[in-house]
């Protein structure tokens, strides 16, 4: 079987695929339309998210067998049509879970203790111990929306602190020991903190909006490390704004392009301009799953998925 190769991966993936007799090329510059006029020769494609996978694609790639997306999310792929054509999606959610869970957690504990702002304060010789005086998490309620492989990750991570954590998800009895399952009304009722783990699909595409954030019975923190399509970010700014959200860790933006490759390529709207000039605001370019560990950890899943199903 033939693979073909878009973006660059750890060195490991090619390296155990050639051990288990796959043929592996690699092309990480031609335009998506000169792969389009070879791709029928491949039988597997790996790539990150250079670029989109449209019916066009799949109906030019008529000996494929499988995609293995070294990530998490397959929004990137028309998933229904590839798998109306037999072709087997492979995702790696598992490779860089434990990231996204730290990160999250990161995120927050920076927020509480205002840690980016009095850093900045102290290189710039401010030595303001009461304006940035923090809270603290044990006490408090922790929601995570999405429970799957990311939501669950930041549960685990939470057991070391005195915090109750609710979860709610579309699917029923994803709940465990570190997070109790509830109804969205009780989750807008009770949690302190919102932290987002859901995949991008139609159904969260905007999906913080004012209506959903206002229904919140109280002011509370929020983290995404999941998609920034999933948040309407005026929404979010009116909500920073007037106190109903305390303050927000954004790993993922609106913004972002689809390849999550770049996105200071145009004049970037108000919204955003407000974003980075807010001290409750803090910033990470879509690195939570982005570490040493979870490179190696996700070629790996992807390798261990390909010969699970091809060897």
């Amino acid at each position: 079987m033939k693979i073909l190769h878009l973006d660059t991966n750890h060195e490991l993936l090619i390296n155990q695929l050639n051990n288990l007799g796959f043929t592996n090329h690699e092309d990480y510059t031609s335009s998506k339309q000169d792969i389009e006029a070879k791709i029928s020769e491949y039988d597997g494609i790996i790539l990150r998210s250079r670029f989109s996978i449209d019916k066009q694609f799949l109906d030019a790639a008529t000996n494929l067998k499988f995609i293995g997306r070294v990530g998490a999310g397959l929004e990137n792929i028309d998933c229904d049509y590839a798998i109306s054509k037999g072709i087997e999606l492979i995702a790696a959610p598992e490779g860089n879970r434990n990231a996204v869970g730290e990160h999250a957690l990161g995120m927050l504990l920076s927020l509480f203790n205002k840690l980016n702002k009095a850093d900045q304060e102290v290189k710039n010789g401010k030595w303001q111990r009461e304006a940035n005086r923090g809270i603290e998490l044990d006490g408090r309620t922790v929601g995570i929306i999405g429970y799957g492989n990311m939501g669950k990750a930041f549960a685990k991570k939470l057991r070391g602190f005195d915090v109750e954590v609710l979860c709610y998800d579309i699917k029923d009895g994803v709940g465990d020991a570190n997070a109790k399952q509830v109804a969205l009304n009780e989750f807008q009722e009770k949690v302190e903190v919102v932290s987002l783990h859901t995949p991008q699909t139609p159904l969260t595409l905007s999906m913080v909006n004012s209506e959903f954030i206002n229904g919140f019975k109280k002011p509370f923190w929020f983290i995404n490390t999941a998609r920034g399509k999933s948040v309407v970010t005026k929404d979010l700014v009116s909500a920073l704004k007037s106190g109903k959200i305390l303050g927000a860790g954004l790993d993922v933006l609106e913004y972002e392009k689809a390849s999550f490759e770049d996105m200071f390529t145009s004049i970037m709207p108000e919204p955003f301009q407000y974003l980075i000039t807010s001290e409750n605001v803090l910033l990470t370019p879509h690195i939570a799953g982005w570490t040493v560990e979870s490179k190696e950890k996700l070629a790996q899943t992807i390798v261990d998925k390909i010969k699970a199903k091809f060897c």
